[in-house]
């Protein structure tokens, strides 16, 4: 029974929810790189030993592969599945045919391909949250200070009951969610919270303290805290309904909170203002998936949203083997005028698939003993 409970809880809802995304992701290469002329000669969800597949007619093997975390697009003439062009294939080909290569298209037609992949997954979480938002609305609190806890910074900065805040760093808010997002991803830096009372508005400089919050599954989570109780953290929320297209403006404002959280918690990471524990691999999207089915469909759809974000901003990092690590090097071919020499390229992608490695042994670390050990 706790292996069915374990099949049904976690690793099935994992796996349909990392290989939509990962479909997305690849047919966006697919899709781009038909229309610029490049021969694709498989498309695969997963890796390892085919389990199903066909052939259409334009020579394409679709298939479902034994191992389910990732997938990919083999265009003709590659070396490999990481669009490492194969050098001595290349040369063999005729000018009609390597004009079928990726590595023989144009600069902007490669480059085009290679964005596709990131570019639809963020279209998809666009269109997830979008339809989420028009679906059930979204739940909000006015930014209103219902209580201020001793010995926090906004105790310490003057903040008083009944303050509404305006802005954070010049930045206006909105909701609670603005101030929430903003100061957690800013502990230990000092910030200036707008609030206004009685009919005036005052800055007030605080530092948010760098606190370890445990959430409903027990997962420890570090984030920034100012130590304010406000009317959300009390269930006093309003329901904010959207037209399709308004949804579909929230769906890419969300979308971009995710991306600039990423990035502010990465700084943090080389700051040493937050620790790098929270990165995961497969293991914790995996329970954290089956967390989510247990809250139901529309929390699924949330997570998979956002693991759609992450996955499109993963692949854009300028590592060789990822997708930025080809657009860093097309970058660097159109500022010389000339690819780099075929050596030099292969010295870069083992390169970038040692980094790849050496992350994927430390997500797996954190997933497993880096969080016992915590």
């Amino acid at each position: 029974m706790a292996i069915i409970g374990l099949l049904t809880g976690y690793i099935i809802p994992f796996i349909i929810v990392l290989s939509v995304l990962v479909f997305v992701h690849e047919m966006g290469h697919y899709l781009i790189g038909r229309w610029c002329g490049v021969r694709v000669t498989a498309f695969s969800v997963g890796f390892g030993p085919e389990l199903v597949g066909f052939t259409d007619g334009h020579g394409t093997r679709w298939k479902l592969s034994a191992i389910p975390l990732g997938g990919y697009v083999k265009f003709f003439g590659d070396d490999d599945v990481a669009s490492t062009p194969d050098s001595a294939s290349l040369a063999g080909l005729s000018e009609a045919e390597r004009s079928q290569t990726l590595a023989g298209a144009k600069l902007w037609k490669r480059a085009a391909t290679v964005a596709a992949g990131p570019i639809a997954n963020f279209l998809l979480a666009i269109a997830i949250f979008a339809v989420l938002f028009s679906t059930y609305g979204k739940m909000i609190s006015d930014p209103v200070v219902a209580e201020v806890r001793a010995e926090s910074a906004a105790a310490a900065a003057g903040v008083e009951p009944g303050d509404l805040l305006v802005a954070l760093d010049g930045q206006e808010i909105v909701t609670f969610d603005d101030v929430r997002r903003y100061v957690a991803v800013r502990p230990e830096t000092q910030i200036i919270v707008t609030v206004e009372r009685n009919g005036r508005q005052i800055d007030l400089p605080m530092t948010p303290m760098r606190t370890e919050i445990t959430d409903q599954f027990g997962n420890k989570i570090e984030l920034g805290q100012i130590g304010i109780v406000t009317n959300a953290e009390r269930g006093n929320f309003r329901q904010q309904t959207f037209s399709p297209l308004a949804a579909v403006g929230e769906g890419v404002r969300e979308t971009g909170h995710i991306i600039t959280g990423t990035f502010n918690y990465l700084g943090n990471i080389f700051t040493g203002r937050m620790s790098a524990d929270q990165i995961g691999g497969p293991i914790r999207i995996a329970e954290t998936t089956g967390q989510m089915a247990s809250l139901g469909f529309a929390a699924v759809l949330n997570f998979a949203a956002v693991i759609s974000v992450s996955l499109g901003l993963m692949n854009l990092f300028p590592i060789p083997v990822l997708d930025g690590g080809h657009l860093l090097m097309y970058a660097l071919e159109a500022v010389r005028g000339r690819p780099l020499s075929p050596r030099v390229q292969e010295v870069v992608f083992r390169f970038g698939l040692a980094m790849i490695l050496t992350l994927m042994v430390f997500a797996t670390w954190n997933d497993t003993f880096g969080r016992w050990m915590g």
